[in-house]
């Protein structure tokens, strides 16, 4: 990442000593391995969030393509595109479709009755 070698590093570790003293130098290793931590994790985040933008972007133009041709003699990339679009609506419909089946149950299956046994 940085290109430091094995005596840049000992070099910064003896400033360090010097500087921090020996009570406080740990500590702020602590505080910079932390830092560091957290700057990877931001830029992970950001390069997920990224890539997942490139890849809606790619589908809605690959959808867009596939509209323009009336869904008809689509290369493999489009009708992959398409078929991936497909399966993410059912994935969110199919909890409605439950939801509308049991309430179909429902409506078909007559509540019961208590019987009077007197």
């Amino acid at each position: 990442m940085f290109d430091i070698g094995f005596w840049e590093l000992l070099l910064i570790g003896i400033m360090g000593l010097i500087v921090l003293g020996p009570e406080r130098l740990p500590v702020a290793i602590r505080t910079v391995r932390g830092w560091i931590a957290n700057i990877r994790r931001v830029s992970d985040n950001v390069k997920t969030e990224l890539t997942e933008e490139l890849r809606i972007h790619e589908l809605h133009t690959n959808l867009k393509k596939a509209e323009n041709s009336n869904m008809e003699n689509l290369s493999p990339e489009i009708a992959e595109s398409v078929k991936s679009l497909k399966e993410a609506a059912d994935m969110v419909n199919k909890p409605f479709q439950k939801i509308g089946e049991e309430a179909k149950k429902l409506e078909s299956d007559p509540l019961p009755t208590k019987k009077n046994n007197e």
